[in-house]
């Protein structure tokens, strides 16, 4: 486990226990989010750094019975935390490095992925590593459910020329990985980018 392993275990795994009380309202931006990535029955997608689970829920309902539901995450503590919420019941949880998946090539049609961006040690190589997994034409949603300007007051900092979610860097980085961005939306609310798998 490198470096930048502890260091995300370390921040998720002290933070786990209450991370869902921290944030009780989130609920409806994952649903509306989950909807903009235009999931149907059947599909395969995967929850990339899913935390405690919040958006396996709402995929479990888009991709119905016969779909398949995976979460990939870290941090067990955050892995415990959803199976305590009763949310291992939508979806198959994996300890798993996005940035190394245990999964086929072309093997899911989508990824969603709420606030993981921030967190990849090497963006372009991980968001390759997505690529990887998701068929040609298939989806990714880089979401978070307030926007960036209030995610930056929030963590006391300003944003600058360099954010990775700024829409020309996030563009770039994403044509640089295997994906285009097809929508682009940094709202107080939220943050919605979605991109379609070219590799």
């Amino acid at each position: 486990m490198n470096d930048d392993h502890t260091h995300v275990r370390e921040f998720f795994g002290a933070r786990a226990a209450d991370w869902d009380s921290r944030f009780p309202d989130d609920g409806p931006a994952y649903a509306a989010a989950v909807t903009e990535l235009a999931l149907r029955a059947g599909d395969r997608v995967l929850d990339a750094g899913c935390g405690t689970g919040r958006a396996l829920p709402p995929l479990r309902a888009a991709v119905g019975p016969s779909g398949v539901v995976l979460g990939a995450d870290l941090t067990p503590a955050m892995l415990e935390a959803a199976v305590r919420a009763g949310r291992g019941r939508d979806g198959c949880l994996l300890l798993a490095d996005v940035a190394a998946l245990p999964l086929r090539p072309d093997s899911l049609d989508a990824v969603f992925a709420a606030g993981l961006i921030a967190h990849l040690p090497q963006p372009e190589a991980n968001l390759r590593e997505l690529a990887r997994v998701v068929r040609p034409g298939g989806t990714l949603a880089l979401f978070h459910p307030i926007g960036r300007a209030a995610l930056a007051a929030r963590q006391g900092r300003q944003i600058t020329a360099d954010d990775l979610r700024a829409e020309p860097n996030l563009r770039a980085l994403l044509a640089g990985s295997g994906w285009r961005m097809t929508s682009y939306a940094d709202e107080a609310a939220r943050f919605l980018a979605l991109a379609v798998c070219e590799s």
